[in-house]
């Protein structure tokens, strides 16, 4: 999906994001939404411009043929008892064993992007599991918004649980060779982060998309290799930087750390084309492929 032709004002965007993240309701976002309308475009316009739409921004079908797809269910004894989510493999790897990259969604649990972005990841010649941290409450409801209000109700210790348990399940599969990487978006960014001060040498990278960073005296736990994508515009994630860095920095840990200009929060996400920054989410995906297959695929 291409980034819309008529820029929308800042504000609208910054509504939206409190709006997805649950610190305005719907009627506070819509009526930010029209005090900023500008000429020409109504409300109704941009807010169809924010809203997603997964069909049109769908890049990998669930039947592609060079996939192979299957629901799975992981047990999850210290969380909510089990976690399902969407396995995926490359059709063309046969029964090898396959370095594998668990995909964590934002906060409106397993929506049809992050399948996507799971599929995708799978094309790169990776074995991949995307789970859905709303399982616990009958998993993503086919609806952002009721997703976001179901999210607000999840015990969050146990969805950690949850996540952390989808993490050893993959890494552990037959068909898997050991080695595991993760990537997140927003809420699964921050989760990215966790895992990695949590999963010391058991994760081998981490690319987490606009997520929250760890306590910085957990980061010397950290042995994984961590790749860091903020947008320009995401002031509160882009001041945080400096003293994650700082940590990595001082911890030996590899890492690498990336702000695009002009992109915001949610910029991968292209099933939104007012938030989308093409330029910036084509440079991070390039980033996170050929980071995985460094540290995932190769020793490093």
């Amino acid at each position: 999906m291409e980034p819309t032709t008529q820029p929308l004002p800042r504000e609208a965007i910054d509504a939206y994001n409190l709006y997805i993240h649950g610190e305005i309701g719907r009627r506070s976002f819509f009526d930010r939404v029209k005090k900023v309308a500008i000429s020409g475009v109504t409300a109704a316009a941009i807010v169809d411009q924010l809203m997603p739409n997964y069909a049109a921004a769908q890049q990998v079908s669930p039947t592609d043929p060079r996939i192979r797809t299957e629901r799975a269910t992981v047990p999850s004894p210290n969380g909510n008892g089990s976690i399902e989510g969407l396995l995926v493999r490359p059709v063309a790897a046969g029964t090898e064993r396959l370095p594998s990259i668990l995909v964590i969604h934002e906060n409106r649990g397993l929506n049809p992007h992050i399948e996507d972005v799971a599929r995708r990841l799978a094309l790169e010649n990776f074995m991949t599991f995307a789970p859905d941290g709303l399982t616990s409450i009958g998993g993503y409801p086919g609806d952002d918004e009721a997703g976001g209000a179901l999210f607000r109700k999840v015990d969050r210790a146990k969805m950690g649980e949850d996540l952390h348990a989808a993490a050893v399940w993959l890494k552990g599969r037959a068909d898997s060779s050991g080695r595991l990487g993760v990537t997140g978006f927003c809420f699964g960014g921050g989760v990215s982060n966790a895992l990695a001060v949590r999963m010391g040498a058991d994760l081998h990278a981490a690319a987490p998309y606009y997520g929250g960073a760890p306590p910085v005296e957990d980061v010397p736990n950290i042995r994984a290799a961590i790749l860091v994508h903020h947008g320009g515009e995401d002031a509160r994630l882009v001041m945080a930087w400096p003293a994650y860095e700082a940590a990595l920095r001082a911890a030996g840990v590899t890492y690498e750390g990336h702000i695009y200009p002009g992109a915001g929060h949610g910029f991968n996400n292209d099933s939104s084309a007012a938030r989308f920054n093409k330029a910036a989410a084509d440079a991070a995906w390039t980033s996170t492929v050929a980071w995985f297959n460094m540290y995932v695929r190769e020793a490093g």
